[in-house]
């Protein structure tokens, strides 16, 4: 089973997410966050087998959460695949590809392409 854990404060993107992983028959649980801090607390919970990621947060910029992951031990080589609104700044591609992101698309994120990187990304782990 595929652990997923979604921290984004767009309620319609985490609904088209879970409703498209429930269409593919994908054996995952998803956990939801919408702040950095319930997605801090899910993280001292449980290890995900994957992140996905938004920069724009409203208690935190998604590069400073990214920082915190990167820099846990347990956390650390957990995939986490950035989501950005077309509207967020150049630099947070770059910013999140330097800090340790595994990936990033922007909104309206193609489905099937985000969960082919999911694929590749936990393929690759193991």
């Amino acid at each position: 089973m595929i652990d997923i854990l979604i921290v984004d404060d767009d309620k319609n993107f985490i609904d088209t997410l879970n409703d498209s992983f429930k269409m593919k028959d994908v054996n995952a649980k998803v956990e939801v966050a919408q702040s950095a801090k319930e997605g801090l607390e899910a993280l001292s919970k449980n290890v995900p087998s994957i992140i996905v990621l938004d920069v724009q947060l409203p208690d935190m910029h998604g590069i400073e959460l990214l920082k915190i992951i990167k820099e846990s031990n347990k956390l650390k080589d957990v995939p986490v695949i950035f989501i950005s609104a077309k509207y967020t700044e150049p630099s947070d591609r770059a910013d999140a590809m330097l800090n340790g992101a595994s990936s990033f698309f922007s909104k309206p994120v193609d489905i099937d392409v985000l969960w082919t990187e999911i694929k590749y990304l936990l393929d690759k782990k193991e």
